[in-house]
């Protein structure tokens, strides 16, 4: 499924082949975008699916701003909450350094700060 909203922003869903979802995050994610990003992933998170993991994919990533940063933080609460792992996958820079400035790396992906990028599930 493919949801559009103005300003060319996207998401695009996904189940993996181990049952997760992934979920594409194509344009700006911004004031404009980041509550329909929340209601897809709270949406899945909360459905009862059997599925581990939640799977967010910033390949097509624009930019991220304080409003994405908050959406962020909270689709990583509803994931603890449900039992379930939230990935952050294919982070460019500029996700990554936002989410160091804000003290927010290692609590979103486990990762210790200033460790590389080397993984997938960043």
């Amino acid at each position: 499924m493919t949801l559009q909203l103005p300003d060319g922003f996207r998401l695009k869903t996904v189940p993996t082949e181990a049952g997760d979802l992934c979920v594409r995050v194509i344009g700006d994610l911004d004031w404009d975008t980041a509550d329909e990003l929340t209601k897809v992933a709270r949406g899945h998170l909360e459905s009862g699916t059997p599925s581990r993991a939640l799977r967010l994919d910033f390949t097509d990533l624009a930019t991220c701003d304080s409003t994405g940063l908050a959406a962020l933080l909270m689709i990583h609460r509803c994931a603890v909450a449900t039992g379930r792992r939230l990935y952050l996958d294919h982070m460019p820079d500029r996700l990554v350094r936002l989410l160091e400035l804000t003290g927010t790396l290692a609590h979103l992906t486990g990762a210790e700060e200033g460790a590389g990028r080397g993984t997938e599930e960043r």
